[in-house]
């Protein structure tokens, strides 16, 4: 045995290295169980490369260790550990380049070799730069700097899209190299370039199906239900004429919007379409309103004159909303206007030619007071020369559910709130409520709704107290209950068929809330209505 030098005895790894001084031999086993990498430092430090006695913090010798048995320990923990770095570098799902401190590659994985198609063979060795550009490697300015990055996204290559972590190595305060391992999100970039590009053609789309909407004259009347499509459809044959057009209906069924779908869809939409109520009008004023009047006409006319609606509205469109409230005296005015296509202003001599179209609306029945004598017969008959009948909310519940939910997203997005959902039971109630309203009734109780309720889904309490038919549901609806109380076919299942008639008869109809009552899709209700023959 060599000249033994004194070490103090604190490492565990020479602990277990350590031979008894009576010793003539150590156990191979031992070598192998025992190595450790602390091994390395003490070695580092030229502190084991000579037999060494062990001594405790005493002084007490409690055994030796000699260099044959240390080099042996450090090569088979050399050999660990590499093993264990080939097993990480191709555990982990990163792509992991190594390189040292000259930008050599020395390290590079199997997820490296998948992700840039590039065999180990090809680039270990070699500098990094061969294969990727300069300024897109990362590790070299870990080594340039001694800088860390976490998360980076980078694009080593035109095709590659990754988020990167570097470190560089630091051994004994000096950088030997630099590690790197980057996570391929290529799939994400570019799903998220076919989504942008994807959401930017369906906002195209969008805008372009809006657009057309917006040109389609009728686009702003909403409903499908056989009696407002009848509307439309009579309003769209009589827009391409010049007739003169009485429109009726309940206040707030939105006369004034058919008026004006029928002014674009006729050859005078590109120009005026004035309005004019003719029950906000004090009488007096009705007529210098209507006409217009020349300067100094009357005490408190203005030095210019003023032209009147009918001058404003020249080619185009004059619209008299509530035309049952004008009083005898005037329409005997207005009725010579729509003979004789000319007017004369207040005050004025001069015939003026009315080059205007005339659409009157009422919610009043004008056969009525010509019968009572408030209303002349032969200005009625002017004005009904094409008449149509708007069909109050009541008459086609069918459009409630539509109607609600526009409402409900219009104002959501007027205040800035998200869209909630309404309840079945909601929809039902509104198809059984009267709605003297009409759709404007319906608007104002869908805002209030969206102002008041925080909840996601609407239902019949966030409703207003006392919210129910102002009269008994089988009144208004014999028809309906007379027509879904009749005996289904003898070959009908009876008890689907019963939960379908049940669910339409609750809902008065309503195909959409019925299918949510039932669970089902208004394609399987329509098919199911038309098997078991409960198509209204």
């Amino acid at each position: 045995m060599t000249d033994l030098i004194p070490y103090p005895f604190y490492n565990p790894a020479l602990k277990k290295l350590a031979i008894p001084l009576d010793s003539k031999k150590m156990s191979d086993q031992t070598i192998r169980a025992d190595a450790s990498v602390h091994l390395v430092d003490l070695f580092a430090a030229g502190d084991l490369l000579f037999d060494q006695v062990l001594v405790t913090e005493g002084g007490q010798v409690t055994g030796y260790v000699t260099r044959e048995v240390v080099m042996r320990a450090l090569f088979q923990s050399l050999r660990e550990s590499h093993a264990f770095y080939e097993c990480l570098l191709d555990t982990v799902d990163d792509s992991i380049t190594i390189v040292n401190e000259s930008g050599e590659v020395i390290g590079w994985n199997r997820q490296a070799v998948k992700m840039y198609d590039i065999a180990p063979g090809d680039i270990i060795g070699g500098h990094i730069t061969r294969h990727f550009k300069q300024e897109a490697v990362m590790l070299l300015r870990s080594i340039e700097d001694c800088s860390s990055v976490s998360g980076y996204y980078n694009q080593p290559r035109e095709s590659s899209h990754v988020l990167v972590n570097t470190s560089p190595v630091v051994l004994d305060g000096r950088i030997i190299g630099s590690m790197s391992a980057e996570k391929d999100i290529s799939d994400v970039v570019r799903l998220n370039e076919k989504l942008t590009t994807t959401h930017a053609y369906l906002q195209d789309l969008e805008k372009e199906f809006y657009s057309d909407q917006l040109t389609q004259p009728f686009h702003k009347i909403k409903g499908h239900s056989p009696a407002i499509m009848k509307a439309v459809h009579l309003s769209q044959k009589v827009a391409a004429t010049e007739a003169t057009v009485l429109i009726q209906g309940e206040s707030g069924v939105g006369k004034e919007l058919f008026a004006e779908a029928i002014h674009k869809a006729s050859h005078r939409g590109d120009q005026p379409f004035v309005a004019l109520n003719c029950g906000a009008i004090p009488a007096p004023l009705f007529e210098s309103e209507l006409f217009g009047y020349k300067k100094g006409a009357f005490t408190g006319a203005i030095n210019e004159g003023k032209k009147g609606k009918i001058d404003m509205a020249e080619g185009g469109t004059l619209f008299l909303d509530e035309i049952g409230e004008l009083p005898l005296d005037q329409q005997v005015k207005l009725l010579r206007v729509l003979q004789e296509r000319q007017f004369y202003r207040v005050g004025g001599n001069d015939a003026i030619p009315a080059n205007v179209r005339f659409i009157a609306a009422t919610n009043r029945d004008l056969e009525e007071m010509v019968n009572a004598g408030t209303f002349r017969q032969d200005l009625f008959y002017r004005l009904n020369v094409v008449s149509i009948a708007i069909p109050p909310l009541r008459e086609r519940t069918e459009d409630i559910a539509e109607l609600v939910h526009m409402f409900m997203k219009d104002f959501s997005i007027k205040y800035g709130k998200p869209v909630p959902e309404i309840s079945p039971d909601v929809v039902a109630l509104f198809n059984r409520h009267p709605w003297p309203g009409n759709i404007r009734q319906l608007r104002n109780m869908v805002e209030r709704l969206v102002i008041l309720n925080d909840q996601e889904l609407i239902e019949p309490h966030h409703l207003p107290d006392g919210f129910m038919p102002a009269e008994p549901a089988s009144k208004r609806t014999a028809h309906f209950e007379q027509k879904w109380t009749e005996a289904p076919p003898v070959h009908a299942s009876s008890s689907e068929c019963d939960r379908l008639v049940h669910a339409l008869r609750t809902t008065y109809g309503n195909k959409s809330a019925a299918a949510q009552l039932l669970g089902i899709s208004r394609a399987t209700l329509y098919n199911r209505m038309k098997k078991y023959q409960l198509e209204p």
